[in-house]
């Protein structure tokens, strides 16, 4: 008994980092920002506006394809659909080293990569939420944590730090793309090979009792009951503005430390490397942090203060870079605050709409990101290509997480009325 005991113990842990040892391959889109200059250095044609937007592509991409990825991860398993994500996440990169036109980067980094993201986000939740149901605030938080860690660990790698000039320095962004690739390729494939089911006789341990934890419905709403619901659309429509500050930064991120500390013969200095990797740590540790803090102290009320502190850091970030460390604190709490929030809406959805149909209600949830992705980069690259400074994009920034805030404090679960309105009760 104790070795059976110890062999599902192993085997959660096993199926966890299968999970986290894909999302750090995937997850390194976020770094997109630190091609933005080598790209228009070899094309000047290309405008901000147009080599920033591959980031809204990819997370349109992830929004839409994860709820297909949904309806498929049953039939198919969620490791035949990782491998299928890694694949194209892999190929799109790939493939995007030979692109000569925007059409063609659209169509490989852009769309490809798009689609890997799509079909490689939910297998690690999906796997984890059913190996951990009692944590599901933990397992989101660590799942979608070391998703935002990728691309503080491919920022550096392909742009430099420290003595390290990069590798886009040393041999071109196109070798780095295939490099990145392979590496990629790697990674996803030894991660998806460990997203096992846990078999069927497999009893979760129960979850410690906790006052302000968040308490899950007993009742589980289908996507279609919970669509009927007012208070659901208050919550796409906080979380779309709630992420657009994260968005917005994660796109323009580089190219606005390079701008503001600007390069020393032709290599970053390193306030600019240190760019992407601290807004990673930001998103990462807010992701993870946030995501077990709402276990215990409740989910509205973890994205409520942290929406406080991005409203406050979105414009200091600009106004304050001046001196890297203030830089460096607006920028890790912003992405704190972005992090947390894909997190915490994660495990919400299942709290507010049951656990049965999480997968698909969240899917519908996460199309919100997905809209804060088009308008995010977007908006920060037209202000840049318009007014050469990014003041106003961090300001819409601060603006777009207050009205966040003000929604949510009207978000409540649905009431009895309500659920027996849409037939759910």
């Amino acid at each position: 008994m104790a070795q059976d005991t110890e062999t599902a113990s192993f085997t959660r842990w096993h199926a966890l980092a299968g999970g986290c040892l894909f999302n750090i391959a995937i997850g390194s889109y976020y770094a997109w920002s630190v091609f933005v200059k080598p790209l228009q250095t070899e094309f000047p044609e290309w405008t901000r506006l147009q080599t920033t937007s591959i980031a809204s592509v990819n997370m349109v991409m992830l929004a839409v394809l994860y709820n297909v990825a949904g309806t498929l991860i049953g039939r198919f398993g969620a490791r035949n659909i990782a491998l299928f994500g890694g694949l194209c996440f892999s190929s799109g990169m790939f493939l995007a080293s030979f692109a000569h036109s925007l059409p063609m980067l659209y169509l490989t980094g852009g769309l490809l990569v798009g689609v890997g993201l799509g079909f490689g986000y939910l297998p690690p939740l999906y796997v984890g939420f059913k190996w951990y149901p009692e944590s599901r605030g933990l397992v989101s938080g660590l799942a979608i944590g070391v998703f935002a860690a990728g691309a503080g660990i491919v920022g550096p790698l392909a742009g430099g730090l420290l003595g390290w000039k990069g590798l886009i320095y040393l041999m071109g962004w196109r070798q780095t793309f295939r490099i990145l690739a392979g590496i990629y390729f790697l990674f996803t494939m030894v991660g998806a090979l460990w997203l096992n089911d846990p078999p069927a006789n497999f009893v979760a341990p129960k979850p410690k009792e906790s006052a302000a934890a968040p308490k899950v419905s007993a009742i589980n709403l289908t996507t279609s009951q919970m669509t009927k619901l007012p208070s659901f659309w208050l919550l796409w429509v906080a979380y779309m503005f709630g992420c657009f500050s994260g968005t917005m930064t994660v796109s323009q991120i580089k190219p606005f430390a390079d701008q503001t500390f600007p390069p020393v013969a032709g290599v970053a200095t390193l306030v600019a490397a240190l760019a992407i990797p601290m807004g990673s740590a930001g998103s990462a540790v807010g992701r993870f942090l946030s995501g077990w803090m709402s276990d215990h102290l409740g989910r509205l009320l973890t994205v409520r203060a942290v929406l406080i502190a991005s409203t406050i850091a979105a414009p200091l970030i600009f106004h304050l870079s001046g001196s890297a460390p203030l830089f460096f604190v607006m920028l890790f709490v912003l992405n704190y605050a972005y992090g947390t929030q894909l997190s915490v809406y994660t495990a919400l959805a299942g709290d507010f709409y049951g656990p049965k149909f999480s997968a698909a209600n969240y899917g519908i949830l996460l199309l919100a990101w997905g809209t804060a992705g088009i308008f995010g980069p977007l908006i920060g690259g037209w202000v840049f290509d318009t007014y050469k400074t990014y003041q106003y994009a961090f300001y819409a920034a601060a603006a777009a997480s207050t009205i966040s805030l003000v929604l949510l404090s009207m978000a409540k679960p649905p009431t009895k009325e309500q659920l027996h309105a849409v037939g759910a009760a």
